[in-house]
């Protein structure tokens, strides 16, 4: 691994009582001149006594060139934590897992199971975000977290993994965004129109142009969208659950809604077919790392993006388990609302219980708000894409890292994005059920490139907690984060149907191998040559190298006595 970076003789920052660093939340703010050198080649020298608190810790802490505008504050920050997970629509779309696998039980108790499991991993990520507030994500941590030889080949590996994610997370959000607005189409036509999966798909690759068009705005546009979402979403979830709970006739009772366990599976026994009701848990309340990945669009991002991971999803959690015993009292026929011909099963219940127009409404606010799921998740899966280039780690990394001088924003990170989301989406032409090992991917990949950094955490003793942490519960709270996402991975690689057949395998395992192969391919062609982490901590006033800096050739700090 490389040296600290250079210090010129002669030129270092005399520390004097005018000079000296500015202290915040026990990070220094540095004075003097440093010299970034970009992935490009391109040199660029930046005064850290004119940036922001988190500008100057970017560029000399981290050894990154400040390229976006700080636009998001608290608020919009929380808006964009909640949005990610969509809870509204996210629900919508897998509600059907639960009621497959277990009936009314599985949906209400395997959301209050499986989200406790999903709280630590997103309290653990929330914890690393705030040490290390990169775009790159949980990805960058490893270079700080684990020893320098692993550091190569594990944020290689975690890299893949959480792209594969993010771009399944999109492409499955995008999917049943398709699915919502023909379902919302079906019910104003009084289900004379069908649906097909060829129009469901050429829908799909409609909105994800859309997706691609909004994040081709600035920063400043994407985050005054975002600041109003959270309150729609929450004004449409309450007055739903409002209105289903006023309007429909016929209600199970508690002991049915708590404790009817009817599985349609085929697995026995029924126990362990209930388990497969922990994917609608974890497909909504994951890509917790989103927010980290525009921390550098993010006013203190070491504070905010944690503060907002942490309650956006205590807010998803208990929300979401009280959204989900609302659907189960007034669900009715769970077999008849999972044979709908509109393959909406949440949908068919609104019309069922509030008539066409209320079942119009809510259908197409499940739209607008998945759609807002897919803005964000695309704006963070842009970001990775530029992160992830700026430290070589894909193919064609200049091209991902030009920043249009207009919107200030990578657009050709975000449209290749728009591509790859497009073509993971087209295998759905052939099965539907490749399309739900999309939805199983999404949480497995994503997951998995969280637990990687944690494990480093809490093996090699190299964390340095930033100003939000989770103190003497960390231990715990990590270990249960590694035990649960262990445990539900097994459960989501396994077919949920039995007798298993081409047309109900569950092919989140083929996509895994696939994205696999093909970064171990890459790896071996050029990635071993030039790879050696993400980029080289600076060395800059009051900022000290650390061991573990890589790739000396693409970042040098030099810094230098400001006159």
């Amino acid at each position: 691994m490389a040296d600290a970076p250079e210090v010129i003789p002669g030129t270092a920052p005399e520390v004097t009582p005018g000079t000296a660093p500015e202290v915040h939340d026990g990070r220094k703010k540095s004075v003097g001149l440093v010299e970034i050198h970009t992935p490009g080649g391109q040199t660029k020298r930046v005064n850290l006594e004119e940036m922001s608190d988190a500008d100057a810790q970017l560029a000399a802490q981290f050894g990154y060139n400040p390229v976006f505008k700080r636009e998001f504050g608290y608020l919009s920050t929380f808006s964009f934590a909640v949005s990610i997970s969509g809870l509204f629509s996210t629900i919508m779309t897998t509600f059907s897992f639960p009621l497959y696998a277990g009936g009314s039980a599985s949906a209400v108790w395997c959301w209050l199971i499986s989200g406790a499991g999903c709280m630590c991993i997103a309290l653990s990520v929330a914890e690393l975000v705030s040490a290390y507030p990169t775009s790159g994500g949980l990805y960058f941590t490893i270079s700080r977290l684990a020893p320098k030889d692993w550091v190569p080949s594990l944020s290689w590996v975690t890299g893949w993994i959480n792209l594969l994610g993010q771009v399944a997370g999109v492409a499955s959000s995008e999917y049943g965004a398709a699915q919502m607005l023909l379902a919302a189409v079906s019910i104003g036509s009084d289900f004379t129109f069908e649906i097909t999966t060829n129009k469901t798909i050429g829908v799909m690759a409609a909105l994800t142009v859309l997706t691609g068009l909004v994040n081709s705005m600035s920063t400043y546009w994407m985050e005054k969208m975002t600041k109003s979402y959270v309150i729609f979403h929450v004004l449409v979830l309450v007055s739903c659950a409002i209105a289903l709970l006023a309007k429909t006739e016929n209600k199970h009772t508690a002991s049915y809604v708590f404790t009817n366990v009817d599985s349609t599976s085929g697995w026995t026994p029924v126990g362990f077919s209930f388990l497969f009701g922990f994917l609608s848990v974890s497909w909504t309340m994951t890509d917790y790392d989103a927010t980290a990945h525009i921390t550098e669009e993010i006013s203190e991002p070491e504070v905010k993006a944690p503060w907002a991971i942490s309650m956006a999803m205590l807010f998803t959690y208990i929300a979401g388990f009280l959204f989900n015993i609302v659907l189960c009292f007034c669900m009715g026929d769970p077999a008849e609302i999972l044979a709908s011909t509109i393959f909406q099963p949440v949908a068919q219940l609104y019309y069922n219980s509030l008539g066409k127009a209320g079942g119009i409404f809510y259908t197409v606010c499940g739209f607008i708000i998945i759609k807002f799921v897919c803005f964000t998740a695309m704006q963070a899966l842009g970001r990775t894409v530029f992160a992830f280039s700026r430290d070589g780690l894909l193919p064609a990394s200049k091209v991902w890292t030009n920043i249009n001088s207009v919107t200030g924003t990578p657009l050709y990170a975000v449209w290749v994005s728009v591509v790859c989301c497009i073509v993971i989406n087209l295998i759905g032409l052939g099965s539907y059920a490749a399309i739900s090992g999309v939805f199983n991917i999404c949480a497995i990949a994503l997951d998995w490139s969280y637990i990687i950094p944690i494990v480093c955490k809490l093996l090699f003793n190299k964390f340095e907690p930033g100003p939000w942490h989770l103190g003497k519960l960390s231990l715990f709270i990590n270990l249960w984060a590694c035990v649960w996402t262990f445990f539900v991975t097994i459960i989501f690689l396994l077919p949920t149907v039995r007798p298993v057949a081409a047309d109900t395998m569950n092919y989140a395992s083929v996509f895994l191998v696939f994205i696999l192969l093909c970064s171990l391919v890459f790896w071996y062609i050029s990635g071993k040559r030039y790879y050696t982490g993400p980029v080289v901590e600076a060395q800059a006033g009051g900022y000290n190298s650390d061991e573990n800096s890589s790739r000396p050739a693409e970042v040098e700090a030099k810094s230098e006595k400001i006159r």
